[in-house]
């Protein structure tokens, strides 16, 4: 049996790649930052050859620090790995011609472009049909509303698109040639059936799409294609080593975190911020404040929600502010989170009287409003950095509870409660979800490799490593730490969280306001 697994997790930040040995352990990692671009407020794309790039180079680099040979194009050595399985960031729409060139920037998911599209597909479809079909309203991060704008303000690169693809599976046609995907990543299209786990023939027709520009439907764990010869080259990738699925990178990260049965949860402290839990059938919020969508579990689907600047807000926090901190951790060679994180640790809940609603890129569950925008309320001449970050952390982590509490409404179990994506990194930031959640919160020994970990796993199902998704997280995912609740510190919490939950509805009119004022601008 061959003994290697690889993990490639497409983010918005960066692509990471691991190889895993087929026992779950971690051989090497490798990560490549890339830009996002802005062109106007609310907007956000990225270069789908920047993706590729990243993949090349992360591939090389695990090759090479595993002791597995990248420069060996006949591939002997990394003949070993069994399979490669990809994650990515979800919605993007990836538009080629029809030699497979990229026509336009991927117009991503925290991109708010779309709203009258939006509305278009909900007239068209009918608001009940549309959510009964895709369990989901039509939203402005999802890929149907993005096509209908590229439709009707770039007619020229819709008429000369033949295939429309999601992130990961533009990796997965650079490595295999194939136009593929798989159901949990096409469940954030608006296109997909859900219940039935296919493309709509109903909806497609009612949005003039043709379904011949969309990728053959796949479940997460089937074998897509093979790397080919001209991906070996460029990867270090032995050629015909299978690609399976894989997954959106939430349902990755479920999988990585053992997040594959009834009862099961996790959050992930990533760009976005995710609360997830695993469902045995269709369950749909008909608000549409957090979403359904098909599991990397074949036959079982997730609930989720996903509020769109969650690392993000602090990366721009990082970004815009915090230069000192920056140069320090350089110095260092400590991560600059470590430092900002140090200085929200010394200043209490509630930060002094500020805070932060993070909807830097509008936001999605539970407000489903693209014109909504962040904003630190409170804030005086006396607040310092620590401050604004202590307000970022709490003002995202109240964010992530206002989820938590719609799929609680929805008798949709949270309490076993898992941490994953690069926020979960600091044990401050996991205890103040426990906290705020008032339940524990876990990690696993692997959680920190979550999508790369969960895509490598249903790599080695599709290839005959592990029996089924199940069995190979029983093996193979393992608990780490627990952090419990601080009833204390809860009660600390409680009234800020129900102060914030009052700051949008009163700003909402206000937001609406600078969005129409920025439009004639």
């Amino acid at each position: 049996m061959k003994e290697y697994l690889l993990g490639i997790d497409l983010g918005t930040s960066g692509t990471k790649t691991v190889l895993f040995r087929s026992d779950g352990t971690a051989m090497a990692a490798h990560t490549v930052e890339y830009p996002l671009y802005q062109p106007q407020n609310g907007w956000a794309e990225q270069e789908p050859s920047d993706w590729w790039r990243a993949v090349q180079e992360t591939v090389q680099a695990v090759l090479a620090k595993s002791g597995v040979d990248p420069a060996d194009i006949r591939g002997v050595a990394a003949a070993d790995i069994a399979g490669v399985g990809i994650s990515g960031q979800m919605h993007g729409l990836v538009m080629l011609d029809e030699r497979g060139e990229v026509l336009h920037r991927s117009i991503l998911w925290c991109d708010g472009r779309t709203g009258e599209e939006c509305r278009e597909i909900t007239e068209t479809v009918g608001a009940e049909k549309l959510i009964a079909i895709t369990a989901n309203p039509a939203l402005a991060g999802f890929t149907a509303g993005k096509i209908l704008w590229v439709r009707k303000h770039l007619p020229e690169v819709y008429k000369a698109c033949r295939h429309i693809l999601l992130p990961k599976d533009y990796i997965r046609y650079c490595l295999t040639g194939q136009f593929a995907t798989e159901v949990s990543d096409a469940s954030g299209m608006n296109l997909l059936d859900v219940p039935r786990r296919q493309w709509s023939d109903e909806i497609l027709n009612k949005l003039d799409i043709d379904p011949a520009l969309l990728g053959r439907m796949y479940e997460s764990v089937d074998v897509t294609g093979t790397v080919t010869a001209e991906a070996a080259a460029l990867t270090g990738l032995a050629e015909g080593t299978p690609v399976v699925g894989g997954a959106g990178d939430n349902a990755a990260a479920a999988v990585g975190t053992g997040t594959v049965r009834y009862g099961k949860a996790f959050t992930t402290l990533g760009t976005s911020g995710v609360v997830f839990a695993h469902a045995d059938s269709v369950s749909i919020d008909p608000a549409g404040r957090v979403h359904t969508f098909c599991s990397a579990v074949p036959g079982k689907w997730a609930v989720m929600s996903c509020t769109l600047a969650a690392g993000q807000s602090l990366r721009w926090l990082r970004d815009t502010c915090c230069a000192g901190e920056v140069a320090e951790a350089a110095k260092q060679g400590v991560d600059p989170y470590e430092l900002m994180t140090a200085l929200a640790e010394k200043t209490p809940i509630g930060a002094d009287g500020l805070l932060f609603l993070p909807y830097l890129m509008g936001e999605r569950s539970p407000l489903l409003d693209e014109k909504a925008r962040g904003a630190f309320i409170g804030l005086s001449g006396g607040h310092g950095r620590g401050h604004l970050i202590r307000a970022v952390l709490e003002g995202v982590t109240y964010s992530q509870r206002q989820c938590v509490d719609v799929l609680r409404g929805m008798n949709v179990p949270t309490e076993e409660m898992m941490a994953c994506g690069g926020g979960a990194r600091s044990a401050f930031w996991r205890q103040m979800l426990a906290d705020v959640y008032g339940c524990p919160i876990q990690t696993a020994k692997a959680a920190l490799e979550g999508p790369a970990l969960g895509v490598a796993i249903l790599a080695g199902v599709g290839t005959g490593v592990y029996p089924s998704v199940e069995s190979a997280c029983d093996a193979i995912v393992k608990p780490d730490t627990v952090l419990y609740p601080d009833a204390e510190c809860g009660r600390a919490y409680e009234p800020y969280y129900q102060l914030y939950l009052r700051q949008y509805p009163a700003l909402r009119e206000t937001f609406h306001a600078l969005a129409a004022m920025r439009s004639r601008a």
